[in-house]
């Protein structure tokens, strides 16, 4: 076949094999001829690479678990531990599934080659295809003794504890990955542990970029005169100084109070101000309240 004939015989490009249109195969198996045992698909998917001569990384199943944090946590970040029973390596053979100790020989199914050559009969000629030994996984060898512990499987079911870093600035829905703490398989890598972040709600505080909000309710004397309160922040309680002539939905800032930031420092907490109204006054809180309103305030 020359190179022309790939070119317009197979017209990958169109979704087919164009060169081939109108041509009628079924006389190959029927009586006059030689017979050929093949499959299109087959031919096409290992001549183009498709076959078993390369074999994608085995990998175990990936593992998906949901952590709840408190606010605090998901504000300042946290060290947390996990445990888990899933299947793992095992410790005492590494893995290999060979008695710790002794050795691994050669695959006699494979002769330690780690594929098996297989010859097709095509319309085309013969085709050498390679695919992976199933005697020993593709590796070319396996346990002259098989281990004592995992009974020569190199995997086997056990409970894991893993402590997870919890960032700083962590939102509720985020997902923080453990590469290689999944499902683990023999002669494979092992899947990934996938930890799904649940935030508790805070009746106090909420997010604002790297900063904090929340709401202080305070007297109306103390907004007209001034005062000090106690505010709970996520660092503890601090005194807190309302300035006289303060209004309902005025804002204060705390600086420092808020979310870390990468490159250092802290955002802000902001503080808005609520006036409590009285319900009921007595006579004399009343009399001083129309003086005021007679004075224009």
């Amino acid at each position: 076949m020359n190179k022309d004939y790939y070119k317009t015989g197979f017209n990958q490009g169109q979704g087919g094999f164009g060169g081939f249109e109108g041509f009628d195969f079924s006389g190959f198996n029927q009586g006059g001829g030689q017979n050929f045992d093949f499959d299109l698909g087959d031919i096409f998917g290992d001549f183009f690479g498709g076959g078993g001569g390369r074999k994608k990384q085995k990998k175990g199943r990936d593992i998906t678990v949901d952590m709840e944090l408190s606010f605090q946590e998901s504000v300042f970040g946290a060290i947390k531990k996990i445990k888990l029973t899933k299947t793992s390596k095992c410790n005492s053979c590494g893995g290999t599934g060979a008695e710790k100790g002794t050795q691994m020989q050669a695959c006699s199914a494979c002769s330690g080659y780690g594929k098996v050559r297989e010859t097709k009969k095509s319309i085309f000629g013969n085709f050498i295809t390679e695919r992976i030994c199933e005697e020993c996984s593709g590796i070319g060898k396996i346990p002259k003794e098989k281990c004592s512990v995992c009974r020569g499987y190199g995997i086997l079911k056990r409970e894991e504890e893993y402590e997870v870093k919890i960032p700083s600035d962590i939102d509720d829905g985020e997902t923080i990955r453990l590469t290689g703490a999944g499902e683990a398989i023999k002669d494979g890598s092992s899947g990934d542990l996938y930890i799904r972040i649940r935030v508790k709600n805070n009746p106090l505080f909420q997010k604002d970029g790297k900063n904090l909000v929340t709401e202080l309710n305070i007297k109306l004397t103390d907004a007209v005169l001034g005062a000090k309160y106690n505010l709970e922040t996520l660092d503890g309680n601090i005194e807190l100084k309302i300035p006289e002539g303060m209004s309902f939905g005025e804002i204060l800032r705390v600086k420092g109070k808020g979310i870390p930031k990468e490159n250092g420092g802290r955002g802000d907490l902001y503080v808005r101000i609520n006036i409590k109204t009285p319900s009921h006054l007595s006579k004399q809180a009343k009399k001083v309240f129309e003086d005021l309103r007679g004075e224009g305030v």
